[in-house]
């Protein structure tokens, strides 16, 4: 019975807004203009890395990697989001969904691991300054981030194929506007109880663990600028993580929003996932570039015209 059932499958209904048919075309142009700030501004980013050779630190390497992330992270639901709103169409097909909560996973995941090797490439650089370019080398760097996205895609595709040996019977309508795990996982009608198992442990793992490392890491940092005798060099360490801390707390206080009210889809869990996987990926080029003197300037050369730069 299972395997018919599950044969007979090949569309899941995205419910998402569509409960809200007079605001369709309000919610397109948003969702449409976030997308395209988001695709452009982290676009910027990377080419302005890429084309200054100042900026090949540390540093903005990995922010190079994760404003790459960001947009493949937005680029797993927003375009559908669109497509559907724009035909009136609710549907998607059962690999479409598969696929989406894939790729969903594994960017969600490196964004996580990004931004802790920032937090502790930030706490080596005001700790331990004389040491920096010996810890953080290129070859360090390197092998964080390829354990990063070694991680992520494994831990993808063990869930998703857990996922495929699901079987759904009758109720193939999911409570929101992308293929979220959790959601998918409460209408399936065989045993998910490994498929759960596995959700929460990464889940906890990825919530507990990394976030450890950035406190811990911003703990020692606060401690060591505060020790600083010059204003003008506190202010100068404080800056450097202001963006960094910025967009952790945007990203770590959606996320938390998103997963504590997956299990009872409603307006707010569905804002809190737009705040999740779209508005923080759009503001990271700005915190990253409106305060950074170094991106201003080489924005200003991959542009061709003067910018302000204080």
């Amino acid at each position: 019975m299972e395997t018919r059932n599950q044969t007979r499958l090949s569309y899941f209904i995205l419910l998402g807004f569509s409960q809200d048919s007079e605001n369709q075309p309000i919610l397109f142009c948003l969702f449409l203009s976030m997308y395209l700030i988001t695709v452009l501004g982290n676009l910027l980013i990377i080419l302005a890395i890429t084309c200054d050779s100042h900026l090949h630190t540390p540093m903005y390497f990995l922010l190079s990697n994760l404003s790459l992330a960001d947009i493949c992270f937005t680029s797993t639901t927003m375009p559908k989001v669109l497509v559907n709103i724009q035909t009136q169409s609710k549907a998607i097909t059962y690999a479409g969904c598969i696929t989406q909560m894939c790729f969903f996973m594994v960017f969600g995941v490196m964004d996580t691991f990004l931004l802790t090797i920032m937090a502790y490439d930030r706490f080596v650089a005001i700790c331990h300054p004389l040491h920096y370019t010996l810890i953080m080398n290129p070859r360090l760097c390197g092998l964080l981030v390829l354990l990063s996205w070694f991680i992520s895609i494994t831990y993808s595709l063990t869930q998703s194929l857990l996922t495929l040996r699901l079987s759904f019977c009758t109720n193939w309508e999911i409570s929101h506007f992308y293929c979220e795990l959790a959601q998918a996982l409460t209408i399936a009608c065989s045993d998910t109880l490994i498929n759960y198992i596995l959700l929460y442990m990464v889940t906890s793992l990825l919530g507990i663990v990394p976030f450890s490392g950035i406190l811990c890491s911003y703990i020692r940092i606060v401690s060591s600028i505060l020790r600083i005798p010059s204003g003008h060099r506190k202010y100068k360490a404080f800056s450097t993580c202001g963006s960094h801390l910025s967009t952790v707390s945007l990203f770590y206080g959606t996320g938390l929003g998103v997963y504590l009210s997956s299990d009872a889809p409603s307006w707010k869990s569905m804002i809190a996932s737009v705040m999740y996987t779209v508005v923080t990926p759009m503001l990271n080029p700005f915190i990253y570039s409106l305060r950074n003197r170094d991106i201003k300037r080489a924005l200003q050369k991959v542009l061709g015209r003067k910018l302000y730069v204080p």
